[in-house]
This record gives C-alpha cells, sequence and structure tokens, in this order.
C-alpha cells in the first residue's frame, strides 16, 4: 500500500482551447495484492529464510574453526614450554655427569674420552633448546594474530609456565548422531537444500495463471479546500488475470533444472553428513590411541629416570661403564619428550573432537558432574588464559 498526494495548475492554449487556467488537487492511498493461488510467493520467502538460516550456519563455522584453532596453538605452545623445561632439567642432569666424569677423569680413574662423550652428550642437548625457543615464540605470535593482537603482545601474559590443560579421565561416548546437527556445515548443506527444495515450488507455479487485485481510493477537487467536501471522494478497483499461454516449454524446463539443483544439493548434504560422521569417528578414535600411548609412555618415563639414577650411582661408584650413564640419559630425554608431546596430542585430539561435534556440545547434566567433558569448556578455559 502507498499514499499520494498531487496537487497541479495548467493552462490551455487559446487557440486549440478555452484558455482557462485549472487547478486540480488529489490525495489517497494505492494498494494491490497478488493472491499465491499456487504457493508460489510462499515457496519464495521458504527459499530465502532457509538462505539467511544458512548464512548464521556459515557464520557459526567461522566462530567455531577459530575457536578451535586458538585452543589448538595454546596446547602447542603450552607443549613446547613443558618440553623446554625438560630440556633445560636433562641439561642440568647432565651437566652433573660431565662435572663427576671431569672429577674421576683428575683423579685418573677413567680416560679422557669418557669426559668427551659427556661433553658431547651435553652440547647435544644444550642445541635442542633454541630451535624449541624459536618454535615457542613464533606460536605465540600466531596465537596473538588469532586473537587479533600484535605479535608479541601475549608474551607477559603467556610467559608463567602452567603446563598442559588437564585431560578429564572421563568423556561422553555412544553420541547420538542427533548431535551431528550442530555441526554447521551439516546446518548449512541442510539450508541450502531446503531453499533449493522451495525453488522448485517457485519454478512449479510459474507455469499457472497469476492473479492481481489493485485498488485506489482517495480525492480530487478542483481547489485544495474542496477535499474536505463530501463529493472529492473517488475509487477504482482492478482484477487481472495472467499466465503463460505459449512458451515452448521454456517454464517446464525451468522447473527440470531446478529439480536438478535440488538433487545436486541433496546429494551434497548426505556427502556432509557422512563426512561429519567419518571426522567425529577418526576423533574418538584418535583420543582413544593417545590415551594408550600416553599411559605407556608415562611407564617408561618412570623407569627411564629411575634407570638413569641408578646407571649414575653406580658409575660413580666404578661399576659399570660410561656408555650405560650416555644411553639411560639419552633415553630419560627422549621419552620424556615423547610424553609431553602425547600429553598434547591428547588434548588437541579433544578439541578436534569438539571441532568435529561443531561445537557448543556438552555431556547431559548428570554427566557433567560425574566429570564428564565439555569440549565448550575447554575452549573457553584456554582462550581465557591466552587473553
Amino acid at each position: 500500500m502507498t499514499g499520494s498526494a498531487t496537487a497541479s495548475r495548467d493552462k490551455s492554449s487559446s487557440e486549440s482551447g478555452s484558455g482557462a487556467t485549472r487547478n486540480s488537487f488529489s490525495a489517497g492511498f494505492d494498494a494491490s495484492w497478488e493472491l499465491d493461488v499456487f504457493g508460489g510467493i510462499r515457496r519464495n520467502v521458504e527459499a530465502a529464510e532457509a538462505d539467511l538460516q544458512s548464512s548464521e550456519a556459515s557464520l557459526h563455522d567461522t566462530q567455531v574453526s577459530l575457536a578451535a584453532e586458538v585452543a589448538l596453538n595454546y596446547v602447542e605452545l603450552r607443549t613446547y614450554q613443558v618440553r623446554l623445561g625438560i630440556a633445560r632439567d636433562n641439561l642440568a642432569s647432565q651437566a652433573e655427569t660431565l662435572q663427576i666424569t671431569e672429577w674421576r677423569a683428575q683423579a685418573g680413574l677413567v680416560g679422557s674420552q669418557d669426559v668427551e662423550q659427556a661433553r658431547t652428550n651435553y652440547e647435544q642437548t644444550r642445541a635442542q633448546i633454541p630451535s624449541m625457543e624459536t618454535g615457542l615464540a613464533q606460536t605465540e605470535n600466531s596465537l596473538a594474530v588469532l586473537l587479533g593482537m600484535t605479535p608479541g603482545s601475549l608474551h607477559e601474559q603467556l610467559s608463567a609456565k602452567s603446563g598442559l590443560p588437564e585431560a578429564p579421565e572421563n568423556i561422553a561416548i555412544g553420541i547420538p548422531a542427533d548431535t551431528l546437527r550442530q555441526r554447521p556445515d551439516v546446518k548449512i548443506a541442510e539450508r541450502k537444500l531446503a531453499a533449493e527444495t522451495a525453488r522448485v515450488g517457485v519454478a512449479e507455479a510459474a507455469r499457472y495463471p497469476g492473479f492481481n487485485l489493485a485498488g485506489s481510493i482517495g480525492l480530487d477537487a478542483l481547489t485544495l479546500g474542496g477535499l474536505g467536501n463530501s463529493g472529492a471522494g473517488a475509487y477504482s478497483l482492478l482484477a487481472g488475470i495472467s499466465g503463460p499461454i505459449f512458451d515452448a516449454g521454456r517454464l517446464r524446463a525451468q522447473v527440470e533444472i531446478q529439480d536438478a539443483v535440488r538433487e545436486q544439493a541433496l546429494v551434497n548434504y548426505e556427502q556432509t553428513v557422512l563426512t561429519a560422521l567419518e571426522d567425529v569417528e577418526n576423533a574418538l578414535i584418535a583420543l582413544a590411541r593417545s590415551r594408550e600411548r600416553e599411559q605407556a609412555l608415562a611407564n617408561a618415563a618412570e623407569s627411564a629416570r629411575n634407570a638413569a639414577l641408578l646407571a649414575r650411582h653406580q658409575y660413580s661408584a666404578g661399576l659399570i661403564d660410561f656408555q650405560s650413564v650416555l644411553d639411560t640419559e639419552r633415553s630419560v630425554l627422549s621419552v620424556e619428550d615423547s610424553l609431553a608431546s602425547t600429553r598434547a596430542d591428547n588434548i588437541s585430539a579433544l578439541i578436534r573432537l569438539y571441532k568435529a561435534l561443531g561445537g557448543g556440545w556438552s555431556p547431559p547434566e548428570n554427566q557433567s558432574r560425574r566429570g564428564g567433558w565439555s569440549p565448550q569448556s575447554e575452549i573457553n578455559t584456554a582462550s581465557k588464559e591466552a587473553t
């Protein structure tokens, strides 16, 4: 519905008319309706709503990806800090071994070869530290950029060593397929399918006649004051029908084309669901295997530390040769470093499971009280600590 008001003044020619001057004033409302007999307009609205919902899901997809990337970078940064601590602790232990070897060499108990082997072991460990420090700085800068901050601005907040986030013992298993609906890519594919299905209805409705009603009501007068007179009222009403008579099959072809587009959207939706199921299954398997590896490496690290301590005491007592000490020290560094990396893989697997489920997923409240895992809280904790 639209409203309008006009005022005009015109004079006719003396040669062709009366030469009189005439004023005209009018005001009124115009309205028109298209009767949605075959549902074309309704289907058009449905398609537009589905497109809007698809765009909202795309925004959610970006947010989920960003949150997961922030969390993964945070875990990587803490992993570098833990590995640096392990390397420095082993370096200090190897420095003690080197000093013991030097004392024994000065006492004539061992040759200079043991001293050089101890120094080689010490320097090899020391050489690993700069590359880890480089990786730590680069990861810190990447995390700052992801959070929309300048590189280096997070150094003070993240310089304190807090270790890796603790992975909960229990997580929800037997995840229902309904949780996949939270995945933004599944939502996008489903909404696109809905939009293309609605457009089939739009194309089909275009093959049938359209019905229109138009009308206007208003006031017409020769003077402005005359608009208030009872006789100034005027109205009109128009009904119309229009439809295709002969289009050489164009409209039918449009329906077939749109139906093919809908079929393509359906195939894409089905493939997206299968990919989502694969991602969740892979994330669960990776989580289970990384936990098994972590437990085995934890046992190996404890044994390696005990063996290194025992070997150092036996070497000091002259019961074993120095090669045994070197082997145990190298084993401690290797196993502890692998353990730190595996613990990081465990946390990363949790984050990837969160991402595979689309973000925002958490187990029922009673499971949370029993120690169930909430991926969203894991990401929020990491993000808050980083910022």
